[in-house]
């Protein structure tokens, strides 16, 4: 805020009183300016602020999943597992069709989790070898850090559940 520097200022140059009587006390005042601005960029810094959170090591963007620009990251646990990155794609490249999801198969999985925290992603869908035999995947939520199992072909609609509320 601006206080009562432009007022004052502008009293002291023209001579004219603009202080403000209180009808109730009468006391005399002069009124504070304050500047208000509701622009695009500063709601989004406090949809940031409000979102970011710290916990030891760990940076998390808490950002409401339909805020978030990465609905979902889809990684195979081990990257150098040819069986595990085809199925893993295969779940990409599904959910693609219907939601902004990313791609991680670098470093270890710990790392990805804590990559797709950072950058507020709330799902993480690990495709594992569990995955290869019973058609199912792990789902973590970035906000709980809970992980679960769900079946490859229902991950969509789960992922619409998760995202609606």
């Amino acid at each position: 805020h601006r206080g009562d520097w432009d007022l004052s200022r502008h009293m002291e140059y023209s001579g004219e009183d603009l202080r403000y009587t209180d009808h109730a006390t009468g006391e005399k005042f002069i009124p504070w300016v304050v500047e208000t601005s509701g622009g695009v960029d500063r709601a989004l810094l406090f949809f940031l602020i409000d979102a970011y959170e710290e916990d030891g090591d760990r940076a998390v963007l808490k950002l409401h999943p339909r805020l978030a620009p990465y609905k979902a990251a889809v990684f195979p646990l081990l990257a150098n597992k040819p069986d595990l990155v085809k199925l893993a794609r295969t779940v990409y490249d599904d959910l693609r069709k219907d939601f902004s999801v990313a791609w991680d198969d670098r470093g270890n999985i710990g790392k990805r989790y804590y990559s797709q925290d950072e950058i507020g992603t709330p799902y993480c869908v690990t495709v594992d070898f569990d995955s290869l035999e019973k058609n199912d995947a792990t789902v973590r939520d970035r906000d709980t850090a809970k992980q679960e199992r769900i079946s490859i072909k229902e991950l969509g609609a789960f992922l619409h559940g998760k995202i609606r509320h």
